[in-house]
Formats: structure tokens, sequence, C-alpha cells
């Protein structure tokens, strides 16, 4: 497969607006008026009073311009725990496999097409919320196991097609949580079909590590912690270490993990991570949230210290962990101890600000203190944050030599109301629909919200049906195969015409 993204514009450009968020001296800084010039997909002037010849000039106006975000675990799914918002404990309902449904064959819930329908329809949302690096995560409870390297390969050619920088790899796993028909939830492992998966993930990173002109890169992504055996972690380390390519495991991210992995191995998950020699500088762990000493785990330890000794990044997806009522304890104090923190957004919508306005409430709340975090805080870690735990500085940090991941960000919006400071505004009424230009690797992927070659619209539709289909085959994985109706709860009564 030949991955050619659109070309690039000829000659400089310059763009200018307000506000521009550059980079100098290893700092963020706001410039009134800034100008920002590019050439072949490289940053090469910020500031003011660009004296040289340029091809195209852009003024935006009342904007901000500033870095892409870096999502290190990007919604790429019509995402399933939406449905659990009000439709809980998760073991009832469709989260986790019955061994009935186990027993039976669990089978892929969509064809190869639908899932490289939702994965470009996930990335053009992506870039509508002014992302522009991206390192997808989709459930697997709809899946027959594993992810495959096919469905990856059409991936990669949507992520080229639009434009998108993303890391690839398909998530794969040795293990799968069950309930049993007297609730009680145990894991069924199959260590071969996982590490034949982790095989074909290898060999995914060798064919596309680089492709489309670098826009694509890759990685290895074990799904959980949990679900995963020594011998999947071992393997998969040593094959970081001879790729060198990042590795995303989820982890510290619930009781019930938590509470497995020290019944299991006697440790907790960091400790047993870093038993296996699995934890160093290329971990990406979402989601650190239960972590020893914390209010969710009352036993002691160094969880933290351990993850921050090893050099791994924890991503902080605040918006999902906060909607179950889980949180960090808390991002100053994750912070202030030297963690490594990148954002992620993993549940829909896909929307980096309001994931950054979240985490800022929690984490005051957490604290007792809106002293505690600065917007700034927040919008660091889906910058440089992202783009340091990837080994990345030429990414999120607008100076000369980086990419030109550019987004526009429109402060003339009626609902930010008075703007103060365009971070802070950003943070206190913005959301990912205020994003009007994208540019990636120097090229205008979305500009005036419309990404070529994108029916928003009939997408939306589409989506929508498909999501409907899937949810009618939860009572089969569901414990007790209740239907589906005493599954997904309404808010109120409903009434149907005819009824």
């Amino acid at each position: 497969m030949t991955l050619r993204p659109a070309p690039r514009p000829k000659g400089r450009i310059l763009l200018t607006a307000r506000w521009l968020v550059g980079h100098a001296q290893g700092r963020h800084r706001l410039y009134e008026n800034g100008e920002i010039v590019f050439e072949d997909g490289t940053v090469i002037f910020v500031g003011h009073g660009f004296d040289g010849e340029v091809a195209r000039r852009i003024d935006y106006g009342h904007a901000l311009i500033g870095p892409g975000f870096v999502d290190l675990d990007a919604l790429s799914d019509l995402d399933t725990t939406i449905l659990a918002y009000d439709n809980q404990p998760a073991w009832k309902k469709g989260r986790v496999w019955p061994r009935s449904y186990l027993e039976a064959g669990p089978y892929e819930m969509y064809s190869r097409e639908e899932l490289a329908f939702q994965k470009k329809h996930a990335f053009a949302t992506l870039i509508r919320n002014g992302i522009t690096t991206a390192l997808p995560i989709a459930s697997l409870f709809y899946r027959a196991w594993g992810e495959t390297p096919e469905e990856f390969e059409d991936a990669a050619e949507a992520a080229a097609e639009l434009g998108l920088r993303t890391y690839l790899g398909p998530a794969y796993r040795t293990g799968n949580q069950l309930v049993e028909a007297d609730g009680r939830i145990v894991t069924h492992y199959d260590e071969e079909r996982g590490l034949a998966e982790l095989d074909g993930a290898i060999g995914f990173c060798r064919d596309f590590e680089g492709a489309a002109g670098g826009l694509i890169r890759t990685m290895l992504a074990p799904d959980r912690i949990e679900t995963s055996t020594a011998e999947l972690l071992r393997r998969t380390a040593a094959a970081v270490a001879d790729l060198d390519v990042p590795v995303r495991l989820h982890c510290c991210q619930s009781k019930i993990e938590y509470d497995l992995v020290l019944a299991q191995h006697g440790m907790s998950p960091p400790e047993w991570l870093d038993s296996l020699g699995f934890l160093n500088e290329r971990c990406l762990l979402p989601h650190g949230t239960f972590v020893s000493g914390s209010r969710q785990i009352d036993r002691p330890g160094r969880d933290l210290e351990i993850i921050r000794d090893a050099g791994a990044a924890i991503v902080h997806c605040p918006l999902v962990s906060g909607r179950h009522g889980n949180a960090i304890d808390h991002f100053g104090r994750y912070r202030e101890m030297g963690l490594k923190i990148g954002m992620g957004t993993d549940t829909s919508p896909p929307d980096m600000i309001m994931n950054l306005q979240v985490g800022m409430i929690l984490a005051r709340t957490m604290a007792g203190s809106a002293g505690a975090v600065r917007s700034e805080d927040y919008y660091d870690a889906a910058t440089v944050g992202g783009a340091d735990a990837l080994g990345r500085p030429d990414l999120g940090r607008l100076q000369p030599g980086a990419r030109a991941d550019i987004s526009v960000f429109d402060l003339d919006r009626p609902h930010l109301g008075q703007v103060i400071d365009p971070i802070q505004t950003m943070l206190l009424a913005g959301h990912g629909r205020d994003f009007s230009t994208v540019v990636i690797d120097g090229r205008f992927v979305m500009e005036e919200r419309v990404i070529p070659g994108i029916d928003e619209a009939a997408d939306t539709k589409r989506a929508q049906a498909q999501f409907e289909g899937l949810m009618a085959r939860y009572p089969q994985r569901t414990h007790g195969h209740p239907p589906a109706s005493e599954i997904f709860s309404s808010s109120y009564r409903v009434e149907r015409a005819g009824a």
C-alpha cells in the first residue's frame, strides 16, 4: 500500500492573528498580533515583523493561533463508554463479557468496512477538535479478541488521506475479564492467541513506521494490564527496545484492575510492571488514577514514584474518569512530583478543551484550592506534555524547526463572552467546535470548519445507524442476557405514538 497525503502548498506561508502561542527558551509565550511563517511543513519564524518574502499571507483576526493538541489516547471509535454514563454496574450492562458469551464464541460485531468507516469518521472528528497528533484507542468489548493489522492498514490509509499525524498499532491482549454466573469477576487467558497478535503488531510496525512521508508512525498497544500475562509484557518490552517505538498500556484505571493484579501477582500494577522491566521513557500509561495512597486505594506504596523514576508518562483523561466519579489526586501534586503528564480524550466527544476544563475543576476540587493548578498547566500538558512523552521536541510547540502543526481558535464566538486572556478564555468557555482552521505538517487539513472530502452530516447519520446496530447486539454479551431495554435505561418514561 502506497500512502500519499495531499501535497503541501508551495512557498512560505505567513499566518497572523490577535494572539499567537509561540515557544522560546523552553516555555510557551503569547505574542500579541504575532506572526508565524512555515514552509514545506517546517516552522521558520515566530514573532513580529517577518521581513522575508511569502507566497501567501492569512490574517485570522480576533483568534488564537497555537500548536495543535497531542492526544495520547485519542478516541477512534463509536464510543461505547457513553452507554455506561447512567447504566451501572458495568458487569451487568455489557461492559464485561459473561462466561456464556465466551463459551458461545465471541465474534466481530463490526465488519472490516464498518471498522474502516469509524476510524476515518473519528479521525476527522479529532481534526475538528484541534487535535493534530493522535494515538488511537478503541474498545475491545465488541471484538472477537484484539485488533488486526488489516484494520490498521485501513486506518493508515484514512490518516494519510485526511492528513492527520498518527501513531498506529493494533491493540492486543492475552486475557479478558469475565463475569461468572454468580457475579464474580475473573480473568480468562489465551496466551497463545495474544502472543500471535503481538507478532502481528510488530509486523505492522515494521511495515508502516514512517509511512506517508513520516506522517504515520507506529506504537505497540497491549490493551490493559489486567488482560496481559507476564510473557506478553516481557516480549512487548523487548520489541519496544528493538523497534524504538512508544508503548501504551492502560494501567491504574480501576479498583477491579488494581485488585486483580494485586491478587494474581502480589504486587500493585506499577510494582509488577517494574519487576518485569517493562517501564521506561517510551511507556504511556492511561490513567494513573488508582494508585497507592490515593483515596481509591488504601494501601501504602510508591506507585507514582515508580512511574516517575522510570521516566514513563501518565496519560491524563479527566473527562472519562470524572464521568464515573474518579479523579487523580491531583494534577498539581503529580506535576510537582516531577511526573510526565500528557493528555488523552478517550471518550466521546473527543474534545480536548472539555478535558482540560474538567481536569482543572477536578484538580482544584481534589486539592481543595483554586490555586492548585492554572490554565497554562493544562494547556502545556495537551501540547508539550504529550509531545515530550513521545520524545518529539518538534511537536506541541511553535518555534523555528518544529513541524507546522497549527490550530486556529476563533475568539469571536459569542458564547465565549469577554476575552480576558486567550488561554484562560479557552478553558473557561471554549470547546472543540471553536477551531476554524487546522494545519498539519504544513497542509491545511481543515479551513473554515470544512475538511476536504468529508460530508459531516452524512457521516454522522451513518455513525448513528452503525452504533444502534451495535447496541442491538448488547444482550448477547451481557450477564444474564437481558433485553436491550433493561441494559440501557431512559432518563424518563418514553411515550410512543400508537402505544
